[in-house]
């Protein structure tokens, strides 16, 4: 039990235990992913934040009265630091950036934790706010309103601690989330019929694996986008395909040049129905998509290899 009494007119509080602090890792990679995109940088951060608290002396961390707020104070510091970086690392990057796909936590596998499967508090929590849409818009706002627009509508911080976290007043960091509101609402699929998600990405693949275009527009919302991301390591379209028909016969070439070297598995990819590829059984393309209905709005197609490491054994 944590107490708190007073030391040389100092408010402290007892040392807080291993677990309690070891407690909060689950809650800090769940924000780190939602802010950064990316499992592999959310755990670069989180183990720093954990650095730092580890390198204060004792009666430095007593003197902490909530060691959590702490923990998300840094850490959001140093995502929102990393997010700045970001940009200008991105001027760089070969084609289209998105953000790191992740499977169902059951098929989590991990290099670091051996044939038991991930650390259970490596596993992100899986709802709206990781689907791939949702970190796409989360993608196109500036580094402070996303920190802020996170911490406040996803985990409900007040905005009296994100000022401490963004360098920003309360009200301005209020602001900051309106302005993030806008954007989500703005990127909205168009309301209309929830659909079978599931029984879509089935046709979808069944379709695709036929080569059989006109089949693959009617499941195709007519603007649809297709994006995909290979980073320079794998070979991708480097822009965006725009319409059902373009979408319709790029993919058709696709399978047509693959052949019967390609298979395709259903999964889950961000909490929704997905697509996995395979050539010549090495996982090739993870596939996540946005619905409109009853029909695919957007398909986001991740190459580059140094972001499929969670669904290499998946």
């Amino acid at each position: 039990m944590t107490t708190t009494g007073e030391r040389a007119g100092v408010r402290v509080r007892s040392e807080p235990g291993l677990g309690a602090i070891m407690g909060e890792r689950r809650r800090l990679i769940d924000l780190g992913y939602r802010l950064l995109g990316s499992l592999a940088d959310a755990e670069d951060v989180v183990q720093e934040t954990y650095a730092r608290w580890y390198a204060m002396s004792e009666r430095e961390q007593r003197a902490i009265e909530s060691p959590g707020a702490w923990l998300t104070t840094v850490a959001g510091r140093l995502c929102l630091n990393q997010l700045r970086s970001a940009r200008v690392r991105r001027e760089t990057y070969v084609g289209e950036w998105i953000p790191e796909p992740l499977p169902e936590p059951t098929e989590w596998i991990s290099g670091r934790s051996g044939p038991g499967g991930a650390d259970p508090a490596d596993r992100v929590t899986l709802d709206e706010s990781v689907t791939m849409a949702f970190l796409v818009v989360l993608d196109a706002m500036t580094p402070a309103e996303r920190v802020a627009f996170v911490l406040h509508d996803v985990f409900r911080y007040p905005f009296g601690e994100i000022a401490g976290i963004v360098g920003r007043s309360p009200a301005a960091c209020r602001q900051l989330a309106s302005s993030a509101r806008r954007r989500v609402r703005a990127a909205r699929s168009p309301a209309g019929p929830g659909g079978d998600r599931a029984g879509v990405v089935r046709r979808f693949r069944t379709a695709w694996e036929a080569q059989d275009i006109e089949a693959l527009i009617g499941l195709l919302d007519p603007d649809a986008v297709a994006v995909a991301d290979g980073g320079g390591l794998a070979v991708t379209h480097l822009e965006p395909l725009v319409g059902a028909e373009r979408i319709a016969h790029a993919y058709a070439e696709i399978a047509r040049a693959r052949g019967e070297r390609a298979t395709f598995r259903e999964c889950t990819v961000n909490g929704l129905p997905g697509l996995v590829t395979e050539l010549d059984g090495t996982l090739a393309t993870v596939f996540a998509f946005e619905f409109a209905g009853d029909r695919i709005r957007h398909i986001w197609a991740v190459r580059n290899p140094e972001k499929l490491r969670l669904w290499q054994s998946a």
